[in-house]
């Protein structure tokens, strides 16, 4: 064979690192559906001529019914109004990205499947298509502080454990009546924090930390499960980081995201971004308690926003807690001094966490705990904030979260935790036991004994 023969050969899939192209959303033509479906069709014939991801998630299984299903048995047999059912099925994990497609860049085929589902999303939110239920469950802000209202807490949390308003919901909202729903707490994290002093001064830098964390709490860490963010305080302020809670922060925009209103994702960049910004040239470094949120900082935002300097000095100063601790233990600053064991932890890693390629830092910290066995579960959960609680929806979820919970179940640990506080109740869910998820930075603070 030829030199030239040689040269001209197709590249292989998957020889190089995958490299991400920023999503061009203000080009008119990103919303030309015309466009879109051709797009679609492209990206669906070479999956359906592939099928890796099969096993990720339902929207390719839906794919490939609808091709098996049709006269040709190809793409092009396939209505181009059923593509919706394909697009519907995908919450944009990113794991077909990450670690299953061979056609991603900088293969010539140019296959970025989640960030195309994203582009069909949108296109869907501009032609008034998506529905009332999904902009509701979305608008995590506007939710969160009416159901934290004192009182009003007490009724929804009530609510949505009782049978009987489940029901109505379902057949309301499509809120599907077995779904666990996140409990809303009136004393959320700010108020918990309201009287908390970091001392600044006793920051010890690092070669790769400044050594002072300002939190991002999140709309989750803050309304819904504030006991993870005082962990954090805790776990941090042990290791002497002294930790302060940013002065205001909206939803990271994740949510969002996922329902393709990508102009609502800029509105809360422009709030959280220069809130961020003035933390880091300050010297602070950020942390975040939900691993979606920081990926939205790390990784969606500043393909958003490519051209925003702003924005890529978050994504450099912005960090998983656990990716920080460790960065720490690589510097020798990492408090080992544990006063209990765990025993064997059913730890499951987070999709959001494994797009981050940082490595499993979670199970690494929690392996140095004497007398600890950590297993790693790294499957998809199925519930992706909304994904899991829709009625159409909620029986795939579960399906998709099967293989995590019979790990769980077979390893018979003495602890189940994940990164995400959602995938833990999805688990949950799945169990049925009566056992609760216990977060990481909660085994660490018991580990350490505070």
């Amino acid at each position: 064979m030829s030199e030239t023969m040689i040269g001209e050969a197709p590249r292989e899939g998957s020889l190089e690192a995958p490299t991400r192209h920023p999503v061009e959303w203000k080009q008119p033509s990103f919303y030309d559906e015309s466009s879109l479906f051709a797009e679609l069709e492209r990206v669906f014939d070479i999956c359906h001529g592939c099928r890796r991801c099969v096993s990720l998630c339902n929207s390719f299984p839906s794919l490939f019914d609808l091709v098996d299903e049709s006269d040709t048995m190809e793409v092009d047999g396939v209505a181009k109004q059923d593509y919706w059912k394909v697009v519907d099925e995908c919450y944009l994990c990113d794991l077909c990205f990450m670690t299953k497609c061979p056609y991603v860049p900088p293969h010539e085929w140019n296959v970025d499947y989640p960030h195309l589902m994203l582009r069909a999303k949108a296109v869907k939110l501009k032609s008034g298509q998506t529905k009332v239920r999904d902009k509701i469950l979305t608008a995590t802000d506007k939710v969160g502080s009416l159901a934290g209202i004192p009182v009003v807490s007490q009724v929804v949390n009530a609510a949505n454990k009782a049978r009987g308003p489940r029901k109505v919901l379902d057949k309301v909202l499509g809120v599907h009546p077995d779904a666990i729903l996140p409990e809303y707490h009136s004393k959320t994290l700010r108020k918990r924090l309201s009287g908390h002093q970091a001392r600044a001064a006793d920051a010890q830098q690092t070669a790769n930390t400044r050594g002072k964390v300002a939190l991002f709490a999140t709309c989750y860490g803050n309304r819904n499960e504030p006991h993870i963010g005082e962990d954090l305080v805790a776990v941090f302020e042990h290791n002497g980081i002294p930790v302060s809670l940013v002065d205001k922060e909206q939803c990271c925009g994740m949510p969002k995201l996922e329902l393709g209103d990508l102009e609502a994702v800029e509105r809360a960049k422009n709030v959280n971004v220069p809130e961020l910004l003035k933390w880091i040239e300050r010297g602070w470094d950020i942390v975040a308690p939900v691993p979606s949120c920081v990926l939205m900082f790390k990784q969606e935002l500043p393909l958003l926003f490519p051209d925003d300097p702003a924005v890529h000095k978050v994504k450099a100063a912005i960090y998983d807690p656990f990716e920080y601790l460790m960065l720490r233990h690589k510097d020798g600053k990492l408090n080992t001094d544990f006063k209990k064991s765990l025993g064997n932890v059913a730890y499951h890693v987070a999709c959001h966490l494994r797009v981050q390629n940082i490595g499993l830092k979670t199970r690494d910290l929690l392996k140095l705990i004497p007398e600890t066995e950590v297993e790693a579960i790294e499957r998809c959960s199925g519930h992706d904030g909304t994904y899991a609680v829709k009625s159409e929806f909620h029986e795939a979820s579960m399906k998709i979260a099967k293989p995590v919970v019979n790990r769980v179940k077979q390893m018979n640990a003495d602890h189940y935790s994940s990164d995400c506080p959602m995938a833990g109740h999805q688990i949950e869910n799945g169990l049925r036991d009566g056992r609760e998820p216990e977060h990481p930075l909660t085994l660490l603070r018991h580990a350490y004994g505070i």
